[in-house]
């Protein structure tokens, strides 16, 4: 008998609607095997992060040759939080150049491996919304869903790092800098909302995503901030041991902490409407069970 049906737990989900929640997104995660979907999702996640920053700093490259000191700007400001690239660039700034097979080989890659990262996607928030096989998008639609996730994705780091950009510029004191966070923040949570909404055979709507996508966003700003700690403090710890490959140790981490937050807190969105649709598996306490009287006999 699965712990979520135990007499105590059931007696826990009958008085508080904030623990019946959680206890069916967590049992939501396990049916659904969620974390299987999340160590699919980190691992093509790790497949396309390489040629989508090659790409990114070839784009960089061509579009600020010439402004050493707008580049300086944006290494000490978005970029410097990214996990590898922005300890790279802080080492190097002149790696940052343009390079025209540099760009055609990461844009390839990355559209290669990053179209499969979402239809992966797509395939975890079907698992979640419980969508059967027969009743999922075919592949010329899925293919056409991960560029879309792609451009949600691009468009919401262009942003952040536009805000970005434009905040260091001014020179702001620490309010400022909060202005930032908040605006990364939002930026976030609209980007994952979207992706929830969107990337997905279910029709949710906004009402249905907007729960999971705060709590998501908040999760991503996090290991956005943070990504270059945990990578650095993982590579340090391990190099002795694994050498280059502390590296790939410390990248797959932080991907893999992504992913568990983008799908369970699509698990979260799920529960919620099973709740507020009165959908959710309740099994009452056996104390609590009435018998139901004998048959009556002739």
């Amino acid at each position: 008998m699965p712990w979520t049906t135990s007499d105590t737990v059931t007696a826990l989900r009958a008085k508080h609607p904030a623990i019946e929640v959680a206890v069916d997104t967590l049992d939501g995660w396990r049916r659904h095997i969620s974390g299987r979907n999340a160590s699919v999702l980190a691992f093509f996640g790790f497949l396309s992060i390489f040629p989508l920053l090659l790409a990114a700093t070839t784009i960089l490259g061509f579009v600020l040759e010439g402004n050493e000191d707008l580049q300086q700007r944006i290494i000490d400001g978005a970029l410097a939080d990214l996990p590898v690239l922005g300890q790279q660039l802080q080492d190097d700034p002149a790696s940052l150049s343009g390079n025209f097979w540099a760009l055609a080989i990461g844009l390839v890659g990355a559209l290669w491996s990053s179209t499969k990262a979402f239809v992966g996607m797509q395939g975890a928030f079907d698992d979640t919304w419980e969508v059967s096989v027969d009743h999922r998008d075919a592949m010329p639609k899925q293919r056409s869903k991960a560029l879309l996730g792609l451009l949600f994705i691009g468009g919401a780091q262009v942003g952040s790092l536009a805000i970005t950009t434009v905040v260091n510029s001014a020179g702001l004191p620490n309010v400022g800098r909060l202005a930032l966070l908040v605006a990364t923040l939002a930026i976030n949570i609209t980007m994952i909302g979207a992706m929830y909404r969107f990337l997905t055979a279910a029709t949710p709507s906004w009402r249905d995503v907007w729960p999971g996508a705060v709590v998501a966003g908040v999760a991503y700003t996090l290991l956005q901030h943070f990504g270059t700690m945990i990578v650095r403090s993982i590579t340090e710890n391990a190099n002795a041991t694994y050498g280059n490959f502390a590296l790939v140790l410390g990248l797959v981490t932080w991907l893999s902490l992504l992913a568990i937050a983008t799908i369970m807190s699509c698990e979260f969105n799920a529960a919620l409407v099973r709740y507020r649709e009165g959908s959710l598996d309740r099994v009452q306490p056996a104390d609590q069970v009435e018998e139901s009287p004998a048959p009556a006999t002739a």
